[in-house]
């Protein structure tokens, strides 16, 4: 493996990524521009959960991870001489890489966006990850503070845990907001909407269920619902009768659909972060998302920018949106402008300017 790097750059950053996402791209974006620094991704490209595809950013360099040995990663990382290098999780594939960058003192920092769920894993990971975790890791750079409660409890000091590893495209949602709030103080969407992947774990049978059930008692009113995403339960979501799927779509032709929508709902049984809802925050949109969504203590104030409801439970998301259905246009448009300022907590910059490491 052989690569390019440009020769008037202050910094050179590798990524580790299993899958790159839409939501990345503002930091990766905010490297080369604000700090004229080279990025190199290696992430995976085929057998995505879903088809994004990145755009090309000048400073940005995309590798195929399954295009590398692990001993042909480790030479391409040396050969590199990253500055610093940042992993998402602790994919096994990429250890024998991180090793060898640790021992030659490269910061290497690792990205969580779990919670603690006091799993045997976990357990077993509090008991012997002290003890070797400075062979791998120097810094962790957790999403909010749930993250950094399970950052703690592995071994991680104080000024070892960065915050805010995950951001929304504050700009291109906080531009929805601001293209869309003039209709919407005419005309009010009465509109659902879920986006993500179609798989239970996100609770779309849940949502299905609830709304299933509003509708049979006559009290949807003129309300519908939108799944847009994909995934196993695409067909089956399909065939159900008065809610409408669309196919995935890339981050930009998603800003410009989501301005038809009045409220998003999230139903996920499981989801450590759920960076959707700081997207659909800056958006302006309310929000309905059941309690176990570790973004929501950060994005989702109940009764002021939205609803939560306790996972697996029909009957109160049916009673969370119903509390959407019945209200005003007015009403809704205040809780509109609440989310879209809550929405401003934490943006790309932040990210990026915090990410950097005294060493």
């Amino acid at each position: 493996m052989s690569f390019k790097g440009s020769q008037n750059t202050s910094m050179k950053i590798l990524y580790l990524y299993a899958e790159l996402m839409g939501y990345q791209i503002p930091v990766l974006r905010e490297y080369v521009q604000k700090y004229k620094s080279d990025v190199y991704v290696v992430h995976k490209i085929k057998g995505k959960f879903t088809p994004y595809q990145p755009p090309e950013i000048k400073g940005v360099h995309y590798y195929d991870k399954d295009s590398f040995t692990r001993n042909q990663l480790t030479d391409f990382a040396v050969n590199l001489k990253p500055d610093i290098v940042y992993v998402s999780g602790w994919m096994s594939v990429y250890l024998k890489t991180i090793f060898i960058l640790r021992k030659k003192g490269i910061p290497v920092v690792t990205g969580i966006d779990d919670i603690w769920f006091k799993t045997i894993r976990q357990r077993v990971a509090e008991v012997i990850f002290p003890f070797i975790r400075s062979f791998i890791f120097s810094h962790a750079w957790v999403a909010g503070p749930y993250q950094y409660e399970f950052a703690k409890r592995i071994g991680f000091k104080n000024n070892e845990i960065i915050f805010n590893a995950l951001t929304a495209d504050t700009g291109l949602f906080n531009k929805v907001y601001l293209d869309s709030i003039i209709d919407k103080k005419v005309n009010y969407p009465h509109k659902f909407l879920f986006t993500g992947r179609f798989e239970e774990i996100k609770g779309v049978d849940i949502l299905i269920q609830a709304w299933s059930n509003i509708k049979a008692r006559g009290e949807s009113k003129d309300w519908d619902l939108t799944f847009i995403g994909n995934g196993s339960l695409y067909e089956s979501l399909s065939n159900v009768s008065g809610v409408k799927v669309i196919n995935f779509m890339q981050p930009d032709e998603l800003a410009i659909e989501i301005k038809k929508y009045g409220c998003f709902v999230l139903p996920s049984r499981k989801e450590p972060w759920a960076l959707v809802l700081h997207e659909f925050a800056a958006a302006g949109l309310p929000i309905i998302c059941s309690d176990i969504c570790g973004a929501s203590p950060v994005f989702l104030v109940p009764n002021y920018n939205g609803y939560k409801f306790r996972p697996n439970d029909i009957e109160d998301l049916e009673k969370q949106m119903l509390k959407i259905i019945k209200a005003s246009d007015k009403k809704l448009l205040t809780i509109a402008n609440k989310s879209h300022n809550i929405g401003q907590k934490n943006k790309s910059g932040i990210v990026s300017s915090k990410f950097y490491i005294n060493t």
